[in-house]
Parts: C-alpha cells; structure tokens; sequence
C-alpha cells in the first residue's frame, strides 16, 4: 500500500482535493474532520481547558477554542499534545483497516508541525497564493482580515513546505484546473 499525505495551509482547497480523490474511488481519511469528533469526545480536553471560556451546552466550542488556541500559544501546544497523538492512532487504523488498497491518502494539514511525516510514503503539497487563501477564509469563514492572517500564520509556511513535500499542486486557478492536476498527479504516481 502506498500511502500519501495531503497536506496543505488553511483555506488551500485539501477538502476539494479529498473530495476528488474520493469521487475517484480513493479512500482518503481527513483528519480534520477526525479531529472534530476528538474534541466532542475527548475528556482530556475537556479537562484540560475546564477553565476557559470554550464551552457551549457543556460542550467544547469549536470557534471559541479556536479563537482562544490560535491567539495564545502555549494554549496551543497545550491541544496539540492532546490532539496529535489521538490523531496518529486513527491513522494507523485508517492504515489497518485499509490495507488491501494499493494507494490510499490522508489530509493532514500540519503534517510536518505534528512530526508526522513518517508514516507516510509520499506527500502531496497543495499550494493556493497567500491572497487568495485570505480571501477565501474572509468570505467562507467570516473572518475577519486581521483573524485570517492569524490563522494563517499559525501554520509553517507554505514555502517551507514546499521544500519538503514530494509532490505540489498549485490550487490558484478554477475547479477544472484542479482537477486537471490532480488527474496529472495521480499518472505521476
């Protein structure tokens, strides 16, 4: 089995690859979604952040958490200790449970910040111009300009990945040319 992580900062258009890949017959696991349902399920992190603001109905708040994790790091670090192991365990059973499949991917947006690299054979960077990422978290996500950016720079930049990953798929055109990269893509491999 070949295994490629998908990776790639906020807002590059990783779902729109996944979606794809998926409508091609991949099977993709997206660990965002993954770490959507740790949050709801992990008392860990319940724990761990019972004294701030980010409940909602005795539930974790995914905007508040959010805008609490991004705008103070060592909160950060905090979730990500919690968060990056559970993470891996549910990759390696994506791996288990998919093993008879010659090629399957993982969108890991911080693949590299949570030194995950290694479970992988290949990695698939996709690249959207840092203006165009921007634009697409103000009306998306509603963020605010000045948010965006937060966000976005709490992310190793995209040129530092470049240099890391195997494979690049510039996302700056329209939905037919990244599917027209992504078909290039996979004659590659």
């Amino acid at each position: 089995m070949l295994k490629i992580a998908l990776t790639g900062n906020i807002a590059s258009g990783k779902s729109t690859v996944q979606k794809i890949l998926e409508e091609k017959g991949y099977k993709v696991l997206d660990t965002d979604k993954v770490g959507h349902k740790l949050l709801e399920n992990l008392d860990k992190i319940k724990v761990a952040f019972r004294d701030f603001d980010v409940f909602c109905d005795e539930k974790i708040s995914r905007e508040k958490l959010g805008k609490l994790v991004f705008s103070t790091p060592e909160l950060k670090q905090k979730l990500e200790k919690i968060m990056h192991p559970a993470i891996k365990e549910e990759i390696l059973k994506f791996f288990e449970q998919n093993k008879s499949e010659t090629l399957v991917f993982v969108g890991i947006p911080l693949l590299f910040e949570s030194n995950m690299s290694n479970l992988f054979d290949k990695s698939l960077l996709i690249y959207t111009n840092d203006t165009l990422r921007e634009e697409r978290l103000i009306s998306r996500n509603h963020y605010s300009g000045d948010y965006a950016k937060l966000r976005m720079k709490s992310q190793m930049s995209q040129d530092k990945k470049l240099e890391l990953c195997d494979f690049v798929i510039y996302n700056n055109g329209t939905l037919s040319d990244l599917k027209s990269a992504v078909n290039e893509f996979l004659l590659k491999i």
